[in-house]
């Protein structure tokens, strides 16, 4: 399976929000499933949630690998090559 530079490169950070979405926390607002930042640990709604966190999360600040952040799941993706890994 193809990886990239940044994919390979990704880290394992303490997730900041363990118990869910920061934003949606803040917001008090429901999630579908959970994103960690690899690179600063910020926990993000996926694009199936209503605002996206995750994804706006990377724009905001172009950390460019996430991994899910749910039991059973192991996969990675880049925003930047657009490649998924796992």
């Amino acid at each position: 399976m193809p990886t990239c530079e940044h994919i390979a490169n990704a880290g394992t950070p303490v997730p900041r929000t363990p118990e869910g979405c920061e934003e949606c926390l803040k917001r008090n607002s429901p999630w579908v499933e959970l994103r960690l930042c690899l690179s600063c640990g910020h926990v993000g709604c996926c694009d199936s949630s209503e605002y996206k966190d995750a994804t706006r999360h990377f724009e905001q600040t172009q950390h460019p690998v996430i991994r899910s952040f749910e039991t059973g799941k192991e996969w990675r993706w880049c925003y930047v090559d657009r490649l998924m890994d796992g």
